[in-house]
């Protein structure tokens, strides 16, 4: 479950969004009346918080992290929003995610402006100082009504984030409103937004209060990631006009499309997102609309894997190949299953464990199948030590892959700098940032942020994808060498590759473990 939070505007009869009607949707609802519908299933009492009074609203905000034994959603009340972005915000795996807008500039486009994953040019008119010498400023700037007063860059996290008293240098970005504090850094949240409460004379009036909690958050050490709108819609409206320009503008974009395309993985194999995930969504929404639950998708992808190694026993050339189609669209399958419990929202621990373990069923019994129908084929019953291999091989990376992941979850996050409130500017912020990237840039993390940062040439983040061995790597190679080779051919593959990522990853996790 999640907390929700929604911060009310300031009384007035053009703030508030409790007349404000939607009337482009069904039901005509007020802002409010959509908004808690929205979050209900989240949290059917979630909690309301004036923002009028900023101290105030601050310390009672204090006292529901105080109390939070869960993550955080906090979003101003008078917000028109997908239900799809919110559901995108709140399942992050990051200990704190922002909504942010970059400032718009001449020849970008919208879209590109919402793409906050990666660093964009600067205006040509503030390249003339480089960053590193401009001089903080108070962001007087405004998007959407909001103070331009934070700052990202290309760490995919906010750098810093100014107010009417606190200089930013170079702000390039506003905060929309959603915000989501996962339950460890509650603690975190509650303590920053008593001090917050304690120099609330210091704030102006512009100052937005999630602006004020982030600024709070990054200069207390927390690492607020950021994204951006997208193909998602996203509005704070004050006014009847603003919300009768909402409505319509939401309802035209494809909510359902960002929704199919997020039931993808998004750090997936080169096969699978070229020859896989191309198509393999459209089939996960064609069994989430005719009630297909993904636990018999499963059953779908074991019965395939099985009729491949049945064909791939016969050791005959024709079931050979039809053996390779099948255990190809055995792994269609065992995609579209994830994609279905992500796009129908059906998740469980049983379908997680039938996921997990009959992978290695389907990839194990095909193995037993490639043997067989190489022994009956009248070869030599050798096959089976080069089948033991592959299989002893694949069952050692899976018991590794498992372990890392069990220490790596445990492992703190990385802290990030802190500097007091009141100071002035971010300049001390900036240099401590400047000496921990320099830190973090010598020996083993040295190199690694090196191979971080190589995998953003194409071919470099393709190569480091494909040399792993992934599943989907391993299924094409097992469905193509067995389709127009032999299972001796297949084995090696398997044995070779698979002995070559081993010691990539392996490599790779002992470096990690260092550091």
């Amino acid at each position: 479950m999640t907390r929700v939070v929604l911060l009310g505007p300031p009384p007035g009869p053009d703030t508030s969004p409790t007349g404000l009607r939607l009337a482009a949707l069904p039901g005509s609802p007020t802002v409010t009346e959509r908004l808690r519908s929205q979050v209900t299933s989240m949290d059917p009492r979630p909690a309301t918080i004036e923002s009028g009074d900023v101290a105030a609203a601050l310390r009672a905000l204090a006292d529901v992290a105080e109390s939070a034994t869960e993550s955080l959603f906090i979003i101003p009340e008078n917000s028109v929003v997908h239900d799809e972005l919110i559901y995108q915000i709140t399942k992050t795996k990051r200990g704190a995610l922002a909504l942010v807008a970059k400032e718009p500039r001449v020849g970008v486009s919208e879209e590109d402006q919402d793409d906050t994953e990666h660093e964009e040019p600067e205006p040509a008119q503030e390249e003339r100082v480089p960053i590193d010498e401009a001089e903080p400023e108070i962001g007087r700037g405004r998007v959407e009504g909001l103070p331009v007063r934070a700052r990202i860059g290309k760490s995919s996290r906010i750098v810093s984030v100014g107010t009417a008293h606190h200089g930013v240098t170079r702000p390039n970005a506003v905060l929309l409103g959603p915000l989501h504090i996962s339950a460890r850094n509650a603690p975190v949240l509650a303590e920053t937004c008593r001090e917050l409460a304690a120099m609330a004379d210091l704030f102006g009036d512009d100052d937005d209060l999630v602006q004020l909690i982030v600024f709070g958050l990054v200069r207390n050490g927390v690492s607020v990631g950021l994204r951006g709108r997208r193909d998602l819609f996203y509005r704070r409206v004050t006014t009847q006009e603003e919300v009768n320009e909402a409505g319509p503008e939401m309802a035209g974009m494809d909510e359902d499309r960002s929704r199919l395309n997020y039931a993808v993985k998004g750090a997936d194999g080169f096969f699978t997102t070229y020859f896989v995930s191309t198509y393999s969504r459209f089939i996960a929404r064609w069994a989430a609309r005719r009630g297909l639950t993904p636990n018999q998708v499963t059953l779908i992808s074991i019965a395939l894997g099985v009729a491949a190694a049945a064909c791939f026993a016969t050791g005959d050339r024709p079931w050979m190949v039809l053996g390779g189609v099948l255990i190809y669209f055995a792994f269609v399958f065992d995609c579209v299953d994830g994609q279905v419990a992500r796009y129908a929202r059906k998740f469980g621990v049983l379908g997680a464990w039938l996921d997990a373990t009959f992978d290695r069923f389907k990839e194990y019994v095909v193995f037993a199948g490639l043997a067989i129908g190489w022994v009956v084929s009248g070869n030599s019953e050798d096959i089976w030590i080069l089948a033991l291999a592959a299989l002893g091989l694949q069952s050692v990376r899976h018991l590794l892959d498992f372990s890392f992941g069990i220490s790596n979850r445990r492992k703190p996050p990385a802290k990030l700098p802190t500097v007091p409130l009141d100071a002035p500017d971010d300049r001390e912020l900036r240099q401590l940032l400047v000496r921990r990237k320099v830190e973090r840039s010598q020996g083993v993390r040295g190199v690694l942020k090196m191979w971080t940062k190589a995998g953003r040439f194409r071919a470099v983040h393709w190569a480091r994808k494909m040399i792993v061995f992934p599943i989907g790597e391993r299924f094409a190679a097992i469905a193509i060498t067995a389709a127009f080779f032999d299972a001796r051919i297949t084995f090696l593959t398997l044995v070779i590759w698979g002995s070559v990522a081993a010691v990539y990853t392996l490599t790779g996790r002992l470096m990690r473990s260092l550091v």
